[in-house]
């Protein structure tokens, strides 16, 4: 950008000197016409070739020092280009190294343990007692730990240096992960943690997905490991829910959450887009191999349509949580499930949640129980259509942008409108932390919901709160 100006800058310094070169060429052939005819004694044409003569000196000193200085710029530039590329290559040399040195290393660690699995299973068609039976099963799921350990490593440095790509796939989601998790359990036995995992589905029959299930398996590998490695007491609990379909697509939201060191808000804000800064200036700086696969982990859900987040305190814990919305199988036809509203009069709701998904999982439960929704993406937005529309109930929630969900609570109840009508406020929330519900309670929400949302106790609060009641 900078060299442009400077290109002009050298162009009108030259037409400067060339005009300046014509007007001295001109006033040496006025002064010779003037001493021809007489007009100007010769000392005095002298005294004037003189100055004359010396003002070229110093015009051509000053333009041959820019000259020499340009020069030196675009040498220097040269060189800065020459050493950058240099560098680049040098980059790039060592990236290679390092990608095969990676593969190689995988090879080496995934042969034999291939070879220890097998045999291991070989084991265990033997006739074995049960504390052998045991001890096969604790080698075979610590070798498979190890095995998931090869590939995060390999397949997080894949998602670095190459563009992210969905394979998709018919998978059933509960058979394929339960195993997956099963071999997490033994990690958290290990280290004297409870561990538990559950699947919530609606009870209308078995139906597969497509999605990409290697990379759904590489989050959730990511954000576990991550979730034993910060936990020193205390659980484990994941939980898939899949309970929400809206026509051939199925709504799927995972929740790891865990009892563990946590961070503050504004390291956990932070920690997708530069978790470098965000564990320097938290407690998990003092465990090795912090956050590891946390960025890889944002941009796979983010590639597969969907939104990684976090709710985190101190001391207290995590939740990591996202959402995809996958196709469901053609081959299985749906059953459709005959449900009956338990609002039967018109009831508008007010939903505050900035995730895109999220929105869509709490409009069809809120509106296959009757309910009209309105959505806000943030705080200042609830208070805003607060203000202009009438609503019969509010769903706030906790962590959102711009404005949190207590903070959007004390501005709605300053209002005329709630000191008139009182409008119910339900606070929603992945972690309900304890100091989160005595804080809702502080701010007036009326009630709370942890996700995944529970649709019996959504039923009490809307069954509660709504005109049925009154």
């Amino acid at each position: 950008m900078k060299i442009i100006p400077k290109s002009i800058k050298n162009m009108k310094m030259k037409k400067k000197l060339s005009f300046f070169i014509f007007v001295s060429i001109a006033a040496i052939l006025i002064i010779g016409y003037f001493f021809l005819e007489k007009k100007i004694y010769a000392e005095s044409a002298a005294v004037f070739l003189f100055i004359l003569a010396i003002i070229q000196v110093f015009v051509l000193q000053f333009f041959l020092k820019n000259q020499l200085k340009n020069e030196l710029i675009k040498t220097n530039l040269r060189l800065r280009v020459n050493e950058l590329k240099e560098s680049l290559e040098t980059a790039e040399e060592f990236a290679n190294h390092n990608s095969i040195y990676l593969s190689n290393m995988s090879y080496e660690v995934r042969t034999p343990l291939n070879t220890v699995l097998g045999m291991l299973n070989m084991l265990k068609q033997t006739e074995l007692d049960s504390d052998q039976t045991a001890q096969v099963e604790i080698a075979e799921y610590s070798s498979k730990h190890l095995l998931q350990l090869v590939n995060m490593v390999t397949d997080n440095a894949e998602v670095n240096n190459s563009d992210i790509k969905l394979d998709l796939i018919t998978v059933d989601l509960k058979s394929e992960l339960s195993k997956l998790f099963k071999v997490f359990e033994y990690q958290a036995w290990e280290k004297g943690l409870d561990f538990e995992y559950k699947f919530i589905s609606e009870e209308k029959g078995k139906f597969l997905v497509l999605g990409d299930a290697s990379k759904i398996q590489q989050v959730l590998i990511n954000l576990i490991n991550n979730a034993i490695k910060f936990t020193n007491a205390g659980k484990i609990s994941i939980i898939v829910d899949q309970s929400v379909g809206i026509d051939n697509d199925q709504i799927i939201t995972f929740y790891i959450k865990d009892t563990g060191v946590g961070m503050k808000p504004n390291d956990a804000k932070h920690i997708f887009n530069n978790p470098e800064h965000a564990y320097n200036n938290s407690i998990l700086k003092h465990y090795r191999g912090a956050g590891m696969g946390l960025s890889i982990s944002h941009k796979l859900v983010d590639a597969m349509g969907g939104e990684l987040k976090l709710e985190s305190k101190e001391n207290e814990g995590s939740t990591f949580y996202f959402s995809l919305q996958l196709k469901k199988t053609l081959n299985i036809k749906p059953v459709e499930e005959v449900q009956q509203p338990i609002l039967s009069e018109k009831f508008n709701v007010l939903v505050a949640e900035d995730n895109r998904m999220n929105q869509k999982v709490i409009k069809f439960l809120l509106e296959r129980q009757g309910a009209d929704c309105t959505f806000a993406k943030n705080g200042l937005e609830a208070v805003d259509l607060y203000k202009i529309l009438d609503f019969d109930m509010i769903f706030m929630d906790i962590y959102m942008p711009d404005m949190d969900g207590y903070e959007a609570t004390k501005f709605i109840k300053e209002t005329e409108k709630y000191l008139a009508q009182k409008t119910p406020i339900i606070g929603v929330s992945a972690s309900a932390f304890e100091k989160d519900i005595e804080k809702a309670k502080r701010a007036g929400i009326d009630g709370f919901l942890t996700k995944p949302l529970d649709v019996e106790k959504l039923k009490d609060l809307l069954v509660k709160f709504s005109k049925i009641n009154s």
